[in-house]
């Protein structure tokens, strides 16, 4: 967006001023993923149903271990253990649902600091039982290295706009007035280049790029 306000006759003291938009934007690869997965089992008692879910678990959590996850980068989500019921259509309008076993989930999130070694942990855990994954997403340990390079060349971009306007204006650009940072651009965003992981026994994973924005308003006089 660019905006020009001009002084009116009776305030002669008043510049003109120009409002400019500028926007940054940073690729960079990844170093992080965090994947959600689980183990969900199923039986006609309870407790049995809990502690087999349990078992399976502890595994997938040894193996994570094994692996070189940290416990402070696995996080339960989720856990639950609910009836499974008859399907009242089999028995009739007028025939009571009844329970036929038991299902427990326990759901955990992973952080993964090692992209290297992402397709082998995956592989792992679901050898070690955990039947679910709901997902992977890439990010950045350390974002606002990245941020702030997003954030310069924003300024620039905008800085070079009200150069080009100014010049088109036959005006200069004079003292700058204000500057205001655009509402939160989110996280990183994932670009469609990739690179595929790929290893014998690993799950081929595309870590791809990341594209980290940011935009600002700037507000320049006009000379």
């Amino acid at each position: 967006m660019v905006a020009l306000g001009l002084s009116s006759p009776a305030s002669a003291l008043e510049r003109a001023r120009l409002t400019v938009e500028g926007r940054g934007v940073v690729e960079v690869a990844p170093d992080m993923a965090v994947i959600t997965l689980g183990v969900t089992a199923e039986g006609k008692v309870a407790k049995e149903v809990l502690d087999l879910n349990s078992q399976h678990m502890e595994e997938t959590l040894r193996v994570l271990a094994d692996a070189g996850i940290e416990g402070r980068d696995v996080q339960t989500l989720n856990l639950s253990l609910n009836p499974l019921w008859t399907n009242r259509r089999n028995g009739g309008p007028e025939a009571p649902p009844e329970i036929t076993g038991f299902q427990a989930r326990n759901t955990v999130s992973v952080r993964v600091r090692d992209l290297s070694r992402l397709g082998l942990i995956l592989d792992a855990v679901v050898s070690a039982g955990a039947n679910e994954f709901q997902g992977l997403s890439f990010g950045l340990q350390s974002p606002e290295e990245t941020r702030d390079e997003a954030r310069r060349r924003a300024v620039a971009d905008a800085r070079r706009k009200a150069e080009l306007y100014a010049e088109a204006t036959g005006m200069d650009l004079g003292s700058l007035v204000s500057i205001n940072e655009a509402a939160d651009q989110g996280g990183p965003r994932p670009m469609m280049a990739a690179e595929m992981a790929r290893s014998a026994r690993a799950v081929p994973i595309a870590e791809g790029e990341l594209s980290v924005e940011a935009g600002v308003s700037i507000v320049y006089e006009l000379e």
